[in-house]
């Protein structure tokens, strides 16, 4: 079963078009979110350190925030994984595993676009089908096989099938056979794309837009 959200309808000279530029700025351990009211999130660059002497300083000691050359080596591939093709996107730096200046008080930081995109979402054991005009190719944003919704493909499913709202898996996989080409189809299947939590009944989410071939 395939359940599609409304679709923006690109025109060939606006398919890149940004809704706006936007700034998240989280100090400190606390949740960091990024929004589009209009399109999805595609981060241009993150921040997690320090780099000034200015943000998130209230309260803070000189030794705190001097340090203004701290920054975490590959921050950016990290948000990019988790939000990129979301419409909203919410994580704490507890996804970080490193932690670059360990004396230094840290914030979050990220700059990212909203951009028009096709959003599918294709149940467990179902197709996903990604179609574009002629003349045009597909490009993946952002594809996840778990479960985020329990009232998403829940019909004739066991109640526990759909509790675990926190099974995340985001794969490279429907990008690596979709773009470039005019049509693709992927299955829905563990198999296919993993098993991020057994004896959940997930689905397959993701954002797409045609680009000029």
């Amino acid at each position: 079963m395939l359940y599609f959200s409304s679709a923006l309808l690109l025109a060939a000279a606006c398919l890149f078009v940004s809704t706006g530029a936007h700034k998240a700025t989280t100090c400190g351990n606390h949740v960091h979110r990024l929004s589009c009211e209009t399109g999805v999130i595609i981060v241009q660059n993150s921040l997690y350190g320090r780099a000034d002497r200015v943000t998130c300083a209230g309260g803070k000691t000189a030794e705190e925030i001097a340090n203004t050359a701290c920054s975490l080596e590959g921050a950016d591939d990290i948000i990019n994984t988790r939000c990129n093709g979301k419409k909203v996107c919410e994580v704490t730096p507890a996804i970080f595993t490193t932690d670059p200046c360990r004396d230094t008080f840290k914030y979050l930081e990220t700059s990212y676009s909203c951009v028009p995109a096709i959003h599918l979402i294709a149940c467990e054991h179902s197709l996903a089908h990604l179609q574009c005009d002629a003349g045009q190719i597909i490009h993946v944003y952002h594809a996840d096989f778990g479960r985020q919704d329990p009232n998403i493909c829940s019909f004739r499913r066991d109640s526990a099938q759909l509790q675990n709202v926190m099974c995340s898996r985001p794969t490279n996989k429907v990008a690596e056979r979709c773009n470039g080409s005019n049509s693709c189809s992927i299955q829905a299947e563990c198999s296919v794309l993993g098993n991020a939590c057994p004896n959940t009944y997930k689905y397959l989410e993701l954002t797409y837009t045609c680009q000029q071939a």
